[in-house]
């Protein structure tokens, strides 16, 4: 009987984080690796890892079906099981129900895409976490590589949480060996996807060991949340009443602002001929048109390109006929 088995919970609030993908991903890769056994865990109502799990030839790892109320009492007949760890995949929300399932875990993955929006909805996530003290890793998913926002994703959430040192980037043989229910270490274990995964169970496994024996150093305050440092100010959980107010939200500041362009050509002053130098300006005088302005440049304004009637009348045509397209002079 065994009652070491430690438990994994990767929990987003938001959808197509990759935590369904990543949670596979991780559970087969832990049982290669000699962690096993494994047991999976899916209380996502859409049960996506558990259609994955069906398609599977390999009855390793193994799925366990358990409901959210009775978690406590299958997490212990797991344990007396010999599993050595738990994987649980969440829903994409924040509820009482995935509060309970972060309540057990001995540590929370948040896989976390490289855009503003995936930045913005784990928050809720965080404080959460942070609130019940538990560790968290933070693990950016489906990056492009050479990206710069990758890198001011990493940045950002460095500042609330431990991010992991391997990135998962977007590659199509993710998806493509869930389709089977296999991964991307099964289909290839040489492509840089498998090589990707592998990299980041070590370090998992790796911070596991080092929470199992108490050396993990990370004590995080549960008031510093994601909110509060990095988007607009939400309500603090550890105080009972608080709410988000609107007056406290702050107004994003104008992105630049607009200049009236200066003309390329300025207007100069027209002297009449014959004049003592008095400037007389014609065009305002109705004498000439404005287009007869003299300007900087030595353009009077009026648009040319497209107008090619020849030269002006009493002048010789001096360009050459265009021969017919085809034929050549007989001379």
């Amino acid at each position: 009987m065994s009652h070491d088995a430690q438990i994994v919970v990767l929990a987003s609030q938001k959808g197509g984080s990759g935590k369904t993908t990543l949670s596979g991903h991780l559970a087969v890769q832990a049982e290669q690796s000699g962690a096993g056994p494994v047991a999976l865990i899916d209380t996502d109502p859409q049960g996506s890892l558990a259609k994955w799990w069906n398609a599977r030839d390999c009855e390793t790892p193994a799925f366990a079906q358990i409901s959210v109320p009775d978690l406590q009492k299958d997490i212990a007949a797991l344990r007396d099981a010999g599993f050595r760890l738990i994987v649980i995949d969440t829903p994409p929300a924040i509820t009482s129900a995935i509060a309970e399932v972060i309540m057990y875990a001995d540590l929370v993955i948040l896989p976390t895409r490289p855009s503003p929006h995936d930045l913005r909805a784990v928050g809720p996530t965080v404080d959460i976490v942070e609130y019940q003290r538990k560790p968290l890793v933070f693990v950016i998913n489906a990056a492009t590589a050479r990206a710069r926002i990758t890198g001011e994703t990493a940045v950002a959430l460095s500042q609330h949480g431990t991010v992991a040192p391997i990135t998962l980037h977007q590659r199509v043989d993710f998806a493509a060996s869930m389709i089977d229910g296999r991964t991307v270490g099964e289909v290839n274990p040489n492509s840089r996807s498998a090589k990707e995964i592998a990299g980041l169970w070590n370090y998992l496994a790796d911070r596991l060991l080092r929470l199992r024996s108490g050396s993990d150093p990370e004590i995080r305050d549960p008031r510093l949340t994601l909110e509060n440092g990095l988007l607009t100010p939400m309500s603090d959980p550890t105080i009972p009443g608080q709410h988000r107010s609107v007056d406290n939200i702050v107004k994003p500041a104008a992105a630049c602002s607009i200049a009236t362009p200066e003309p390329i050509h300025k207007s100069e002053t027209v002297y009449a001929v014959g004049s003592t130098g008095a400037p007389h300006n014609e065009a305002a005088s109705g004498n000439l048109p404005a287009a007869a302005t003299a300007t900087t440049g030595g353009w009077d304004g009026v648009d040319r390109r497209n107008d090619d009637s020849g030269p002006p009348r009493g002048i010789t045509e001096r360009r050459r006929p265009r021969p017919a397209f085809g034929r050549r002079d007989s001379a």
